[in-house]
């Protein structure tokens, strides 16, 4: 079993409060967010549903790379997007959609085979696995010549 951490500090109230976001890593030390990077346009700042996006779009893609792999077929070149969209909920807010790009450069794979391994890599990845709770993930997939 592989466990990874993150953590957060924060201080103050809801909309005026301050946190900060690290990771054991340190690819995030005390990286800012709070209510302005994630509900306005402070851009100085990150938010949870990027973050989700962020490790959603590097599961898919990694588990797209080892499905290739598995079939026999080199992949050269991977791009990914996720678009997470934070939608009301109620008095609160939810997650309701993950929508998924993918461009890849993978010679030698006809269109069909590219499709059925990327439609596997995102059921299969273990953050798509973990949102399922979200009501749509969708997947865009273009096999790039």
């Amino acid at each position: 079993m592989i466990e990874k951490s993150a953590s957060v500090h924060w201080q103050g109230a809801g909309k005026t409060g301050q946190g900060q976001i690290s990771t054991e890593t340190g690819a995030l030390k005390s990286y800012p967010y709070g209510f302005g990077s994630r509900f306005g346009d402070d851009r100085k700042g990150t938010n949870p549903e990027e973050i989700v996006g962020a490790a959603h779009a590097a599961c898919f893609t990694m588990a797209f790379a080892f499905a290739c792999e598995k079939a026999g077929i080199n992949t050269e070149v991977i791009d990914t997007k996720a678009v997470v969209r934070l939608a009301k909920d109620g008095d609160g807010f939810k997650i309701d959609r993950i929508a998924l790009t993918l461009d890849a450069k993978v010679p030698g794979i006809d269109e069909a085979t590219f499709q059925q391994i990327a439609q596997g890599a995102k059921a299969g990845c273990p953050l798509s696995k973990a949102l399922a709770g979200v009501h749509e993930i969708t997947l865009k997939a273009t096999l790039l010549k």
